[in-house]
């Protein structure tokens, strides 16, 4: 089976008809893999949080995550400025690849009533931000007991420059995107979109 890094390689064959591209390098690549997790003011009533997700993050991406801190105080969110908000991993290279490898192709196919990822997730620059409701879908995490369970973000930072040129990058990699709805597809072909 081909790897998401092997099929990047050949993406300007593929999508060199589609965007015009004139070499090699205009066609796009997947720069980094952001994984964040907000433990926000939880972290006042449980001070082990930020070790357990931080523990939990470590075993998913195989890279130690870093803690961030509030940038300001938000006193209607008891928050201070200084005070640990959430966890953040950014992965390049070999980490990268073997991340979005078990994403897609072991993690995501986990999901309860998985039907795809959303075209709004990609954005306009043709970036991809995907919402994991349980991180008990990665196969290190899985045994463990349920009480204690959060929500992770996973944004894929691309050279794409506009957002269909990154949802075609993305489809063609093999990421379980949704199909357009036809009723959808429709009006927004009448209003011009």
């Amino acid at each position: 089976m081909e790897t998401l890094k092997q099929k990047q390689e050949k993406s300007y064959d593929v999508l060199k008809p589609m965007f015009h591209y004139k070499n090699k390098l205009a066609a796009p690549r997947i720069q980094k893999v952001i994984v964040s997790v907000g433990t926000g003011s939880g972290m006042k009533r449980d001070k082990t949080k930020n070790d357990f997700v931080k523990d939990r993050i470590l075993k998913i991406t195989g890279q130690k995550p870093s803690v961030k801190a509030a940038k300001q105080s938000i006193a209607s969110f008891k928050i201070r400025a200084g005070d640990p908000v959430g966890v953040v991993v950014t992965l390049r290279g070999e980490r990268m690849w073997s991340f979005l490898d078990k994403l897609v192709n072991i993690a995501l196919p986990r999901t309860k009533d998985f039907r795809g990822i959303t075209r709004s997730s990609a954005g306009e620059l043709g970036n991809m931000s995907v919402g994991i409701r349980e991180h008990t879908i990665f196969p290190e995490t899985s045994d463990e007991e349920i009480s204690q369970v959060f929500g992770l973000a996973v944004t894929i930072v691309t050279t794409a420059k506009t957002r269909p040129e990154g949802l075609a990058f993305f489809e063609y990699l093999g990421f379980p995107l949704k199909k357009e709805d036809e009723k959808k597809a429709k009006k927004s072909r009448r209003r011009g979109k």
